[in-house]
């Protein structure tokens, strides 16, 4: 994994479309730091778009985890009769 990119919020004051066309252009993030501090991080719309699906996926999986600890969900010969009964076969 990349290491953020990390610019002065001074830098980012000066040379603001430089720093979002890096943005845009990279795949890392950029840090800005305030009197030395991480303060926010800027990263492109594509990325944040891809984060956030990705937060979802895993919080699917986390749910379908949790239901499979706690023996909940839909026993798969469930599944199976259900869908012969909708084909048509179960008669």
């Amino acid at each position: 994994m990349e290491l953020p990119r990390i610019v002065p919020i001074t830098d980012l004051r000066k040379d603001s479309a430089a720093v979002l066309e890096s943005v845009r252009a990279g795949k890392r993030p950029v840090v800005v730091t305030q009197r030395g501090h991480a303060a926010a991080v800027l990263m492109s719309v594509k990325s944040y778009e891809r984060m956030m699906y990705e937060r979802e996926v895993l919080g699917i999986l986390v749910k379908g985890e949790t239901e499979i600890q706690a023996a909940k969900g839909i026993r798969v010969e469930d599944i199976l009769a259900e869908m012969d009964a909708l084909l048509g076969k179960g008669s």
